[in-house]
């Protein structure tokens, strides 16, 4: 078993910033040289997230209007009025979708549909740099056989 891990720097803006981080976690799983296992993305805060979605205007748009439905900027949090820092609907919708996302690898890609790229969500009040974790698990192609025999002998 091989691990093999990266790190993804963003910068956002304020209020529900969507990124395409798609082609940079493929090209990682690639450089990774592992064939089949997984790989977890993670995004290192409380107010951000990272999910899927079909990343096109439509879909991103219905899904900030959702998140705002849900965790509406300008309602009354109780972390506002304990902080002061006026970003308690950003805790509440990171929560709500989360920190990290795993998909399985194989064949050396990413198994996503079609119509599914992996996306980060940020939605702090300030601009932000964000480091997300992209950590690759699994067997390269020389340590699949040898795997499935240490297996097969347990």
């Amino acid at each position: 078993m091989r691990i093999h891990r990266e790190q993804i720097e963003q910068r956002t803006r304020p209020d529900t910033d969507v990124h395409d981080l798609s082609e940079r976690v493929a090209a990682i799983v690639a450089r990774s040289g592992i064939e089949e296992g997984m790989v977890l993305v993670s995004v290192a805060g409380s107010t951000a997230a990272v999910t899927t979605i079909e990343f096109e205007p439509g879909a991103v748009a219905d899904l900030k209007r959702a998140i705002d439905r849900l965790a509406p900027i300008g309602a009354h949090y109780e972390h506002d009025a304990r902080w002061g820092d006026g970003n308690g609907y950003a805790h509440v919708r990171a929560a709500l979708l989360g920190p990290s996302l795993t998909l399985p690898v194989a064949a050396g890609r990413v198994l996503t549909g079609t119509w599914q790229q992996i996306i980060l969500c940020d939605f702090d009040n300030r601009p932000r740099r964000r480091r997300i974790l992209v950590q690759v698990v699994g067997a390269a192609a020389d340590e699949k056989t040898t795997g499935r025999a240490q297996n097969d002998a347990l």
